[in-house]
């Protein structure tokens, strides 16, 4: 199978999108199948069988971000919509997705600033005007009411038109989930156990955290990661410079732990405390300084996350690791299964 990935472009068969969670296809999470890929060796196993494959002394960063029910029904321009809660504005305004009831991209009529969105319980939302530059997707918008609580009473998890049905949330926790934030899930952590995590650090791996609330994702257009709000704490900071002093390896839990790192390291491969916004995007030319090795999932052809991936890995092994998963029918999506990519 062809696999382009200096354009960013394969072709993803649908029978190879995980339409429901490993649990309902009689999986436990941790038995999802994971590819490693370590300086031109590549082995096919099970996620439980992570630890085989670090060493005592690596450090294995997670994201304690939760994710929120952040798509809610709606109504705008006189026609059903699915409004998904995207970002939380620093001035109380909220980044917002139009899409319809079917999860595909919103094709109705076009929003323009001041109009209006119907949301549940009377409430609305106003448009300001895209958030992005030379994009229409994002609005950033003013809310007539408390999002978490519109959340609380009337949200679901944000779903797109490849899941066959509607899941609870409890599908989408991560057993490191424990700052409520993120529009979707931080997806790389949900293969974790809490057995998987208790052997990790009885075999001498080290495990620290970082918070980056996701925004949503944008799996049709290829557009370049949003600003997200990111935490690295000092702890993580100190472990991670402590862990490349004495030669271990520092592997990040999923993009969003890599940006979050990446955007607190410096020229020399320290990483700082850090906190705020970060619109930090990996590639060849600005390529992992912080991460050693990379815990993903499988991402949509055009998606920006694989110039991250090659940013850590190199773009030969992610290449060769798309084509062997292609070839071998891994799952994609968030309830897929995972690679670990080592950097070469």
């Amino acid at each position: 199978m062809t696999v382009e990935l200096d354009r960013l472009d394969f072709t993803l068969p649908d029978a190879l999108n995980a339409t429901s969670p490993p649990e309902a296809r009689g999986l436990a999470r941790d038995e999802v199948r994971l590819l490693v890929s370590d300086r031109g060796v590549m082995t096919h196993a099970r996620f439980r069988e992570l630890p085989s494959f670090l060493r005592p002394g690596d450090l294995v960063v997670v994201n304690n971000s939760a994710m929120l029910d952040a798509a809610v029904d709606a109504g705008f321009g006189g026609a059903d919509a699915v409004v998904h809660f995207s970002t939380r504005l620093d001035d109380g305004g909220w980044v917002i997705e139009l899409r319809d009831r079917r999860g595909t991209p919103w094709a109705g009529a076009r929003p323009e600033p001041g109009a209006r969105v119907r949301l549940p319980g009377g409430r609305r939302a106003v448009l300001r005007g895209p958030w992005l530059p030379d994009g229409d997707r994002l609005w950033a918008a003013d809310i007539d009411t408390d999002v978490p609580e519109l959340l609380a009473r009337y949200g679901r998890p944000i779903t797109y038109s490849y899941v066959s049905e509607r899941w609870s949330s409890s599908y989408y926790r991560t057993v490191f989930g424990r700052e409520p934030g993120s529009a979707e899930m931080p997806s790389a952590g949900r293969p974790f156990t809490e057995a998987l995590v208790t052997e990790l650090v009885a075999d001498g791996i080290g495990l620290a955290p970082v918070t980056l609330h996701t925004g949503v994702s944008s799996p049709e257009s290829g557009e370049p990661p949003s600003p997200e709000r990111f935490t690295v704490p000092e702890v993580t900071a100190r472990l991670v410079n402590a862990t490349h002093a004495v030669g271990g390896r520092v592997v990040a839990v999923g993009t969003t732990v890599t940006r979050a790192l990446e955007s607190a390291v410096d020229a020399n491969g320290l990483v700082a405390p850090a906190s705020g916004w970060t619109d930090l995007v990996l590639h060849a030319g600005r390529p992992a300084r912080a991460v050693d090795g990379l815990i993903t999932g499988w991402h949509a052809p055009g998606a920006s996350h694989l110039r991250l991936l090659e940013a850590v890995a190199g773009a030969e092994a992610v290449r060769e690791a798309y084509r062997a998963a292609l070839d071998t029918g891994y799952l994609w999506h968030e309830f897929g299964d995972a690679a670990l990519l080592f950097g070469q």
